[in-house]
């Protein structure tokens, strides 16, 4: 078929809904009010570890418009089956009210449901409950690691520290981050009869409908979840925590529609969170900075009944051209909730290390970070031997350098000063390894020339109403305005987790093949009528441009959707995409690459340290949509200044409460913080990846960019500071 012109796809289109958001007609999970709703209230446990020895909810279910206190002592026994479809870490799920045990503090022990938010509230507070207590572990450092390591090895890398003329051995440490989005979890439920419809805040409806089938014990096509908007999640909303759950029991039982919303205390201990790490990196490599061994020991967090895994390992085995590679994950198991992914999951906390530990092996053999980053570019991808289907990582440090000025730089630290603030100037490379994943996809054209296409996709904040809509446009040749794209209902054709930035190649390319079946049966159908002017015409040589057929050279012979369809009798036209991943997933090595830029200014008495601006450079194939690249991106930027000078829990690790579990203490960037940003994609696209040509956006533009602070602060101060959060006391 002939290519069809590309209209929507790479113009810098808003958001389909935005109005629908900035009017505040977007429904959220907690927008739903089925008829008869009631609300629910959960209570935490106040202690991490032991047994719940009595729980007396009389004063709470004698308040007026209290429906009933759910607890282990009352609640149904639910089933809890495998669910391998999932994304339940291995152990054994938290079982919402199954029996007596503690197992970290805040844990759900009761819910109370009442008629309105109010009384449950009120209620929730009188419930007493009583505790028979054990000394809680929360504390990773001097905890012994459980179960078996995470091992990866190439060569000889003891032999080669041994042998190279200069080692380095270097400890960091990164402190846990919660994901903080604007809304908070939240679930409504309600049973009609044995089946469930649920409204809730996830990344995936098809996953969470698995989960609650596989909790209650009944078919997958008994429930429903439905997700239209998702108010940010960054990874936390991609399993089900156990206030879905709680809140579809409390429906069952109270015999009324729940709604559940935790508040912005409960997001720090009832979902997951980026984990605490200790990473040790050892480095060898010869006088002109070429990297001959590695050595990777990795401690991190984890809660004793599950344990949370990630590609931490992934960045070190294939970002360099390191003959020698040894790599050891070890999972401390403490009395804490599960950790989850958070943005950049992996790859992101390796680059902290990795690219920190690249500067100061730069600056110890006296060679620029940029120049030591091209020596040790490799040809192939060293974990596997794959061919790279793309890698410009080294186009994207030359464009940066440009654009950012490095040239301008005095390579001493602490050589530039501006009054009282040193200034420096760092950089780091990242990559993500393109995820992809089977996805379907429904297309409808109907008689009056709209399109409607439907996959049960998420889109939690990157956008996915609008990049669908631009493939869904050009493949149709329908302007924006007439294709309408749905998604967030699991009765929608199959789609993948919204995560690992695979949304655009995963969803993407099922849109993409099932509007160009649709437009090839309209195609077929025009140049088989007589009565069409495109009748005999070969269909390799008609394209569809704003609704309307014609001759690829021969603009003027042609007609339009409708004209067709109302001629042939037809009310639509209907076909079904798909994508599924081919071999080229064991033939190339398939990743986005970044080089991210900061200058700092460090107060020279106080310690503050301000960052001045941003620069991130990218390789990740075809940008659908700029305008909504550059949200991912700077978003992303200002996500890793927290990372790097701000964000951290802090635990008192006496009774493993939370102390600073609140957006007051707990600090995110504002705009205060947030320089100049400025993202620069290389023009490009990956078609050894996916049909589309993308690499996935959403995950890479995090990597790299706490360590491109960290170094940048390095520069400006002298001092190389080895813990992140990097705050004025760190500093002083």
């Amino acid at each position: 078929m002939s290519p069809q012109p590309q209209a929507a796809v790479g113009a810098p289109l808003s958001r389909v809904d935005g109005r629908l958001k900035v009017t505040g007609k977007a429904q959220y999970a907690a927008d739903f009010d089925p008829d008869g709703v009631v609300h629910a209230v959960v209570v935490d446990s106040t202690v991490a570890l032991g047994r719940i020895t009595g729980i007396d909810a009389r004063a709470a279910e004698a308040q007026p418009g209290v429906l009933t206190v759910i607890s282990h002592l009352n609640a149904p026994t639910l089933e809890y089956r495998d669910n391998p479809g999932g994304y339940n870490p291995p152990g054994r799920r938290l079982r919402a009210f199954q029996d007596d045990q503690i197992l970290f503090h805040g844990q759900p022990v009761a819910v109370v449901v009442a008629t309105t938010l109010e009384v449950a509230q009120h209620a929730a507070d009188l419930v007493e409950v009583e505790y028979e207590l054990r000394k809680p572990t929360t504390d990773m450092s001097g905890s012994p690691a459980g179960g078996t390591p995470q091992n990866y090895a190439r060569g000889d890398a003891a032999a080669a520290l041994d042998s190279a003329a200069v080692r380095m051995d270097m400890t960091y440490g990164l402190a846990r981050n919660h994901h903080n989005a604007m809304e908070p979890h939240a679930t409504v439920a309600r049973w009609d009869g044995d089946r469930l419809t649920v409204w809730d805040k996830t990344q995936w409806v098809q996953g969470t409908r698995n989960e609650l089938a596989a909790v209650f014990g009944i078919p997958q096509d008994s429930v429903r979840v439905i997700s239209p908007f998702v108010g940010g999640a960054f990874g936390n909303a991609s399993r089900v925590w156990p206030q879905t759950t709680i809140a579809a029991v409390a429906a069952r039982e109270a015999k009324r529609p729940v709604k559940l919303a935790l508040t912005r205390e409960q997001l720090y201990f009832h979902v997951g969170y980026r984990p605490t790490y200790e990473y040790r990196v050892r480095v060898g490599s010869d006088r002109r900075g070429r990297v001959t061994g590695m050595i990777h020991d990795l401690r991190s967090e984890t809660s004793r009944y599950e344990t949370h895994g990630e590609p931490i390992l992934s960045l070190g085995q294939m970002l360099y051209d390191t003959p020698n590679v040894r790599m050891t994950h070890r999972s401390v198991p403490l009395d804490v909730n599960t950790p989850t992914w958070m943005r950049g999951p992996g790859y992101a906390t390796a680059s902290y290390a990795v690219e920190s530990a690249m500067d100061e092996l730069a600056y110890e053999v006296g060679v620029d970070p940029i120049e030591l980053r091209l020596r040790n570019e490799p040809e192939d991808d060293p974990s596997d031997g794959l061919p790279f289907s793309t890698r410009r990582l080294r186009e994207c440090l030359a464009t940066g350098a440009r654009e950012f000025g490095w040239n301008r730089r005095n390579p001493r630290p602490r050589s530039t000063r501006d009054g009282d603030w040193l200034i420096g100037t760092g950089m780091a490379a990242g990559a993500y390894h393109t995820r992809r994943d089977p996805a379907q996809a429904s297309v409808r054209l109907d008689a009056d020339g709209t399109a409607l296409v439907q996959s049960a996709a998420s889109d939690m904040g990157p956008g996915t109403y609008t990049s669908m809509t631009q493939v869904a446009a050009d493949a149709l040749g329908l302007t924006m305005r007439n294709v309408t794209f749905r998604l967030g209902d699991s009765l929608m054709p199959p789609a993948p987790l919204q995560g690992g930035s695979k949304t655009m190649a995963s969803v993407g390319s099922a849109v993409q093949d099932g509007c160009d079946k649709l437009r090839q049966q309209a195609i077929k159908l025009a140049v088989e009528d007589e009565r069409s002017p495109l009748y005999g015409v070969d269909p390799a040589d008609v394209v569809v441009r704003g609704g309307r057929l014609h001759v690829r050279d021969n603009p003027v012979r042609g007609e339009t959707y409708r004209q067709l369809m109302a001629r042939n009798n037809r009310t639509r036209l209907e076909a079904n995409g798909s994508y599924t991943p081919g071999e080229e997933v064991e033939r190339f090595s398939t990743h986005a690459y970044a080089a991210t830029f900061a200058e700092v200014a460090v107060d020279a008495r106080l310690g503050l340290v301000r960052v001045r601006r941003m620069l991130g450079v990218y390789d990740a194939g075809r940008i659908i949509s700029p305008k909504l690249a550059d949200s991912q991106a700077l978003g992303a930027m200002v996500g890793g200044i927290g990372t790097a000078l701000l964000e951290h829990t802090v635990t008192d690790h006496r009774d493993g409460r939370i102390v600073n579990a609140n957006l007051a203490d707990y600090l995110v960037p504002v705009n205060a913080d947030v320089p100049d940003l400025r993202a620069i994609y290389l023009e490009g696209e990956d078609t050894e990846a996916d049909p589309l040509g993308v690499k996935g956006l959403g995950e890479v533009v995090q990597v790299g960019v706490a360590p491109a602070v960290a170094n940048a602060v390095f520069h400006a101060t002298g001092r190389r500071i080895r813990e992140l959060p990097i705050t004025a006391e760190v500093m002083l």
